[in-house]
């Protein structure tokens, strides 16, 4: 039998990478491209749409580069950072830097839509889902009160990957799981809330049409396929929003096997086999990449982010090592980090570095160290990085638990799993195994490409394309290092209501 290959598209919120997999969920190309982040106001965060579609270009290119049979690719999946808003007039032109995920900039529009429909109970009644201040449908508010001269020329509004689909294709398009991240979705439907597009007086015409996962979505257009050297015609399947997609491609398609992601962000997520309620909505419930099956999840949202602003402010010698030897910047991160005993002898770093979402939906909360001493050194401030994110993960995983679903298993991805320090912290904290499998290292983009292959017959379905991933590590808990986490875990838990106050403080003084 010819072997069939599958190319996946993730639009991260660091960089693109672009990858080809064969049915056997091998890798056999891939290439990464950065771009840079906007930070023009204290918590806003922009991108520009034009740096994703020339990463895009300059990956495809790349990966092709030794890659000879392009006409056994047969699909193209696509995954990207969920919530962004990337508003586009009549001509398809984008009016302005898309709004990413982490911009908290929208916390009244959120209170608003709240207030409007009779506190958080209402809402949930129509989403199933709180708007959070990354959400989409904030954004859509907050540019018709600040930005009215874009808010005129709006006709269309697309997530991330949904404008790559778009500069690949022409269609406007999403899929169910990342359009679940909007707030203007309703997840047990499988459709756009249309009673609340309605009540927030947002065009119907503007919401692009939604997909099931695997299912096509467009086709790469001649052009497009000329510029980036492939085949004209290529079906562009649904694909997902990352936090989704890229837990399909750990193997997470049923209930029991939790996922944590540290990647920019923390993911903590299950797959469901129904749609579970979400009490005072303080997880996310989203729809899967599988027909029928949904997905729970809390996101922090400065996991990875975290050691990359330690990386930039702090890593200037280890940038310069990095550069000259070739060993990677975060490598030589955790070697330091592994010289401080596990606690960091009581220091707590605090990961709200751009507020929170999860478990705190505070756009005011603020990063910090706790309990500094003169004993602590550069490598116990290091460790403490590592450790303080791995408790924000925890501290989503007890709401998980709390709605009474068993976890059996946990498996890591992400650029953080590629630590063994960050995996074996991770195992100690949660006093369980914690196992990477193939592909997890590769993100957003190596789910993409499993439920882009589904949807054209590659595998039968997704759950069957999940199947290919295999264990590569495993790190099992050491007790004594779990004792220490358990009780500075407590500790951690508490930290967040006893400074909440603080920071809001701090916050109005530069509001």
């Amino acid at each position: 039998m010819a072997r069939q290959y599958v190319m996946g598209i993730d639009i991260g919120t660091s960089g693109c990478k672009t990858l080809i997999i064969d049915q056997k969920g091998q890798v056999a190309a891939k290439t990464l491209e950065e771009y840079p982040l906007s930070t023009p106001q204290p918590g806003w965060s922009e991108q520009d749409p034009e740096d994703w579609w020339q990463a895009v270009r300059a990956t495809v290119r790349r990966t092709l580069t030794n890659f000879e049979p392009r006409n056994d690719i047969k699909a193209i999946g696509l995954s990207g950072q969920m919530h962004g808003l990337v508003a586009l007039d009549h001509d398809g032109r984008v009016l302005r830097p898309a709004i990413l995920w982490n911009d908290q900039r929208t916390g009244k529009q959120c209170r608003e839509i709240h207030d409007m429909l009779g506190g958080v109970d209402g809402l949930l009644k129509l989403t199933n889902n709180q708007m959070l201040p990354g959400y989409t449908g904030g954004k859509i508010l907050w540019l018709r009160a600040h930005e009215p001269h874009h808010y005129e020329k709006l006709r269309k509004i697309l997530n991330p990957k949904d404008y790559i689909r778009y500069r690949l294709t022409g269609e406007y398009a999403t899929e169910v799981s990342d359009a679940s991240g909007t707030g203007l979705f309703d997840v047990r439907a499988r459709d756009w809330s249309y009673p609340l597009v309605e009540r927030l007086e947002i065009p119907k015409d503007w919401l692009p049409r939604c997909y099931e996962s695997p299912e096509v979505s467009g086709r790469l257009t001649a052009g497009t396929a000329s510029d980036l050297g492939l085949p004209a015609g290529i079906p562009v399947a649904g694909g997902g929003g990352d936090a989704v997609v890229q837990t399909t491609g750990t193997g997470l398609v049923e209930p029991g096997i939790l996922g944590t992601t540290i990647g920019t962000a923390g993911i903590v997520a299950m797959a469901l086999d129904r749609c579970y309620a979400n009490p005072e909505g303080k997880l996310q419930v989203f729809c899967n990449t599988m027909p029928n099956k949904w997905h729970t999840m809390g996101v922090t949202l400065a996991a990875g982010g975290s050691l990359r602003w330690v990386r930039d402010m702090l890593g200037g010698a280890e940038n310069e090592v990095a550069k000259w030897t070739g060993v990677d910047v975060y490598e030589l991160f955790s070697q330091e980090a592994a010289r401080a005993e596990p606690g960091s002898e009581g220091l707590l770093f605090l990961p709200y570095l751009i507020g929170e979402r999860c478990p705190h939906p505070d756009p005011q909360a603020r990063g910090g160290f706790i309990g500094l001493t003169l004993r602590h050194n550069r490598c116990s401030i290091l460790r403490s990085v590592l450790e303080g994110v791995v408790f924000s993960l925890m501290d989503v995983a007890e709401l998980i638990r709390e709605m009474g679903l068993p976890i059996d298993q946990i498996r890591t991805s992400g650029g953080g799993a590629l630590s063994d320090l960050w995996r074996q912290i991770h195992a100690d904290v949660f006093g369980s195994e914690v196992i990477t499998v193939s592909g997890s290292a590769e993100g957003g983009a190596y789910g993409a490409a499993l439920v882009a292959g589904a949807g054209v017959g590659v595998w039968p379905s997704v759950e069957e394309a999940a199947q290919v991933v295999t264990a590569e590590t495993r790190n099992t808990p050491i007790q004594s290092h779990s004792a220490i986490y358990r009780r500075l875990f407590l500790i951690y838990r508490d930290l967040y209501a006893h400074l909440q106050s603080s920071f809001h403080r701090i916050s109005d003084i530069y509001a």
